[in-house]
């Protein structure tokens, strides 16, 4: 089973930035992003597949890029001009024999 590790969240305060990342322990197509605010549901952030093309929720177009190390099997996740809404745990989501995994998840906390 692969296994999805991820590492960069932490306490920032708004308009910072912070990068994510994301490894795989194997190579997968599909790789993104989710969160989970305080009270909220888990909501997809931005996804990215082996060509490189990508999707983005509307709240985090043109703050967030996500891109991809295919030679390391990582997914990174760039968060700028971060917003105290941004709070959340962040997951990394990857899709492995067409079933969804998920990392353990990283505390991203923006404070205002």
């Amino acid at each position: 089973q692969v296994q999805l590790v991820e590492s960069g969240g932490g306490l920032v305060q708004a308009g910072e930035s912070l990068r994510l990342s994301c490894a795989a322990s194997k190579s997968l197509d599909i790789m993104g992003w989710y969160r989970q605010g305080p009270g909220k549901q888990r909501e997809l952030v931005a996804i990215i597949i082996g060509n490189g093309g990508t999707n983005y929720a509307d709240s985090v177009k043109g703050r967030f890029t996500i891109s991809r190390d295919n030679a390391k099997n990582t997914v990174y996740l760039q968060m700028n001009s971060l917003k105290p809404e941004d709070t959340a745990v962040y997951y990394c989501y990857a899709i492995d024999s067409l079933s969804p995994t998920w990392g353990q998840g990283t505390q991203v906390t923006v404070s205002s």
